[in-house]
């Protein structure tokens, strides 16, 4: 890992290459999966154009410094996903000027007893690309450091985040913005403490199947199908130990599912909308649970592009920036929908922090549009560099 002494205030030019802090790992229970994703994005970041500094958050919460060999190594393993070491040191961001900085700190003895912390600088970031997966991470907690340090990042802002990790307020905001969703029952803690059969009787208003969803959970963590009233209560509990908010969600059987990539334009125009795609999933859940997004075997056939009329892949196209634009998006986002039986297009949620790995939907989608892997990662980046921090 190389650095290069420069003003921590200038911005990028060709006498340098840019500087990409790629933040992943975090508290969440999707730390694993943010660290496949950051495997697959530092490949794809051309060396000759970016410094590259891994910038790991542990379980415990320490911002660690992490060699390139190490995110290079961050790999599923015996079924088992990547988990960051604590034995890394400390990574220290910082303000300084217009932008912000970065740094490592090491611990340094004097005479084997007195201790105190040394910063060694390693030059400004000029664009943190933050590749944190669920709560803390892409619910606008780390967008808005990013703000208050003054760091360009890639993604949506703060509101936008928050409102596409919580289903609850998301789902109101899309209804709110007339696009169609499905039935959905919330549940707070305080509601499923103080009053648990109200909670379960206005559950009973959807139709089974109803699918149990912790409310800002990701990567399909903690979802329950529940066919049978008497499966109710377990699934909500389970669905508690992501999340104390759960979202009951009335299923559509036999609808088919539908995803679509959406990119801010580097212009300043309406969004761009990719090729549609299709999962479909074949494991015993019978939907894409997280064993069949991220440890598949056989489970679940993807199609890129989707083999649906070219009406429906407008239409689900159009939703898709609709959805964006309705939650205030930036950079980047994956819209999920259902085609129904009926032939309806509903909406089922917008992800503003897709999974990135190079064999996830959103970078086989646009791949499929015409825009490869390395060139959607350099998209990403130069919208994140032309697009200013603070109130626009």
């Amino acid at each position: 890992m190389t650095t290069e002494p420069v003003d921590p205030g200038a911005r990028p030019d060709a006498a340098r290459r840019v500087r990409v802090a790629l933040v992943f790992g975090g508290v969440s229970s999707e730390h694993g999966v943010s660290c496949l994703t950051a495997a697959g994005v530092f490949s794809a970041l051309d060396p000759e154009r970016y410094e590259v500094l891994g910038v790991g958050i542990t379980r415990s919460g320490r911002w660690v410094l992490v060699d390139d060999d190490t995110v290079r190594g961050l790999e599923v393993v015996d079924g088992h996903l990547p988990e960051l070491s604590e034995d890394a040191p400390d990574a220290v961001l910082m303000t300084h000027g217009p932008g912000s900085r970065l740094a490592v700190r090491d611990d340094v003895s004097y005479g084997g007893v007195d201790k105190h912390s040394a910063l060694s600088w390693l030059g400004p970031v000029d664009v943190a690309l933050s590749l944190l997966h669920g709560p803390y991470g892409e619910d606008g907690t780390i967008q808005g450091l990013f703000e208050m340090m003054g760091t360009r990042y890639v993604g949506a802002g703060v509101l936008a985040s928050a409102v596409g990790m919580d289903k609850h307020f998301m789902k109101l905001v899309l209804s709110a913005s007339g696009l169609p969703v499905g039935p959905f029952v919330t549940i707070t803690p305080a509601a499923w403490a103080h009053d648990r059969d109200a909670c379960l009787d206005s559950v009973a208003t959807l139709r089974l199947p109803v699918f149990v969803k912790p409310a800002r959970g990701g990567s399909s963590l903690g979802i329950s199908r529940v066919d049978d009233d008497a499966d109710l209560v377990a699934a909500i509990e389970e669905a508690q130990r992501f999340d104390p908010k759960v979202v009951v969600e009335e299923g559509f059987v036999g609808a088919r599912e539908l995803e679509c990539g959406v990119l801010s334009d580097l212009d300043g125009g309406r969004p761009q909308a990719s090729a549609v795609a299709e999962i479909r999933v074949h494991s015993a859940s019978g939907f894409y649970d997280f064993e069949a997004k991220y440890l598949p075997e056989e489970q679940v056939d993807l199609d890129v592009p989707a083999l649906v009329d070219a009406a429906v892949a407008d239409e689900v196209r159009a939703l898709a920036v609709r959805t964006f634009e309705a939650v205030g998006c930036e950079g980047l986002a994956r819209v999920d929908v259902f085609w129904t039986r009926e032939g309806r297009v509903v909406v089922n949620e917008i992800n503003t922090m897709p999974g990135f790995t190079a064999h996830s939907m959103f970078p086989r989608m646009w791949a499929a549009s015409g825009l490869d892997y390395p060139a959607l990662v350099d998209r990403l980046v130069a919208l994140a560099l032309a697009r200013p921090v603070g109130l626009r």
